[in-house]
């Protein structure tokens, strides 16, 4: 294996054996890979107990508004470290920022976990924990999504691409699977797993010896933000891609509901309910990961922006199923499309900006891109939860899915250069 991508035998070469001859981007992609699969378990984790304690007190749709409120509370650090947490990325070295976010989160969870075991938890601690651990992420995407570039020659990014989204689905599947399982043990059991893999991701950054390290920039930091802005606003394609993003998965965040979904509104016993949760909230990454699972080996080189379209517009129609779905079967199909169709979105936008991104600003240019998945996410959460409290978590479920598809159809009209977008090369 060669330390760098600059000492690849054939940088040309495109397969799977060149990227696992990177040493360096082995390690990286092992290091994302735990990280989600600590973050997918310690969220499961934290969705329950929050719906675990309001439930005690409230009813179903004020509980699911403090359930959504995790999302809020992790966005504002978001929000507010967004653009110098990018400015960082591009100015100090990537590894080492990693390294401290895994700190904080290692921090965390065992915070979470140790509440959790000697009864001490509520519902302030939790969203209070959502917050540290929502500052530490602000910082981690923009490095995380940086540095993985220089890890490998230019001719293998896309498919480097698709194995980043691969390790974050197959983490994203395996990770409420497990949650879920974890949960019927204790409350402490998932946030301690969460604590081991992010030392884990933390030991694997540790043995990355490549240069992490950006080019410095010239100019002051309120200069060097203002010019990622810039190019994000500029590049009508790139904003486009990320605003659509933004947009339909505000309005389509049903699986912030799958609490309410799985103890109040599928027909299940309180047996069942635990492991349905985790099967719900896995489904959407399975249908993720077997369409990256696809693009890694056969990446989209034509009529981009097209795909792109129908694939946001089937994201809207299978919420739409899900919300209206009495069947455990029929929502973890739906919840599985739904999945598969936002990857191919994201496979497109990503691989959009990081070949359109010169590498000095793309920390500036992936932390805007962070800030509007962050805003989607989040956001969306909130949104469906508030929507939630008037609709009912069925009527918020279709409202977003109407939404999203409503959103299609309106920034096919006002981004005429991503609707006719062709090559990603």
């Amino acid at each position: 294996m060669s330390d760098s991508p600059d000492t690849a035998s054939d940088p040309s070469e495109t397969s799977v054996r060149a990227l696992l001859r990177q040493r360096d981007y082995v390690f990286f992609w092992f290091s994302r890979w735990t990280a989600v699969l600590g973050v997918q378990i310690q969220s499961v984790a934290l969705g329950w107990h929050v719906y675990d304690i309001a439930r005690r007190t409230m009813d179903v749709k004020q509980s699911a508004l403090m359930v959504s409120l995790i999302g809020l509370v992790s966005f504002v650090p978001v929000l507010l470290l967004a653009l110098p947490a990018g400015e960082a990325a591009d100015r100090y070295n990537r590894r080492r920022i990693l390294l401290i976010c895994y700190a904080v989160e290692i921090v965390v969870a065992g915070a979470l976990a140790a509440a959790a075991f000697w009864n001490r938890e509520s519902i302030p601690i939790l969203l209070c924990a959502a917050v540290v651990f929502g500052a530490a992420r602000a910082f981690f995407s923009p490095a995380n999504t940086a540095l993985g570039p220089m890890l490998v020659p230019r001719a293998l990014l896309p498919r480097a691409i698709a194995w980043n989204s691969l390790a974050w689905q197959t983490g994203s599947i395996i990770g409420p699977a497990l949650g879920g399982v974890l949960i019927a043990v204790s409350l402490s059991a998932p946030y301690a797993a969460a604590f081991g893999l992010y030392a884990i991701a933390g030991v694997c950054m540790l043995m990355i010896r490549g240069n992490a390290q950006p080019q410095l920039q010239p100019g002051s930091r309120w200069s060097l933000m203002k010019e990622g802005l810039a190019y994000v606003w500029n590049n009508k394609i790139v904003f486009g891609a990320i605003s659509l993003d933004l947009a339909a998965v505000i309005l389509g965040g049903a699986v912030a509901l799958l609490p309410v979904f799985a103890r109040d509104v599928l027909v299940l016993t309180p047996e069942q309910q635990a492991w349905a949760f985790g099967v719900l909230r896995a489904s959407p990454a399975i249908g993720a990961a077997l369409v990256a699972v696809y693009l890694a080996a056969n990446p989209i080189h034509r009529r981009a922006g097209p795909i792109m379209f129908i694939s946001v517009a089937l994201f809207g129609a299978f919420t739409i199923v899900f919300g209206i779905s009495n069947y455990l079967w029929l929502s973890v199909f739906a919840l599985a499309v739904l999945g598969g169709a936002d990857m191919v979105s994201v496979y497109v936008r990503q691989t959009l900006i990081q070949l359109a991104t010169p590498d000095h600003m793309r920390g500036r240019v992936a932390t805007v891109s962070s800030l509007f998945i962050g805003a989607s996410n989040e956001l969306g959460e909130f949104e469906t939860g508030l929507v939630a409290r008037f609709l009912g978590p069925v009527g918020a479920a279709i409202f977003g899915g109407v939404g999203a598809l409503a959103v299609t159809g309106l920034w096919a009209w006002m981004f005429p250069q991503l609707r006719k977008a062709d090559r990603l090369v």
